[in-house]
């Protein structure tokens, strides 16, 4: 399992509540995406947004983000996404209550 954590700058005419919607409107779009697991789209106050994904590998993660989800982000907030690639070791689910290794 991957997890990959992508990070953009947001531009200063993207507040909180415009990131927001725009989650809320492409988040169901990301069922699609072959292997991912999970994403958490993430906003910071520090003008940083993105997402935190669950792949099941990192070939998967890597063909998602040099597709055309690459060129939105690079279109939508001008510049690329900063992007970097965790290989997952154990997981602990609370919700669920599970742990797991790998």
């Amino acid at each position: 399992m991957i997890t990959a954590t992508v990070r953009y700058r947001l531009p200063a005419t993207i507040d909180k509540e415009a990131c927001r919607r725009h989650f809320h409107g492409i988040a169901p779009g990301f069922a699609e995406a072959k292997g991912l697991l999970s994403k958490h789209f993430i906003w910071s106050e520090s003008g940083w947004a993105g997402g935190v994904y669950q792949w099941q590998s990192l070939e998967d993660a890597q063909a998602f983000y040099s597709g055309p989800w690459r060129a939105g982000i690079v279109a939508r907030y001008g510049m690329e996404p900063l992007i970097d690639y965790y290989e997952v070791f154990a997981r602990t689910d609370n919700e669920r209550g599970s742990v797991e290794t790998y």
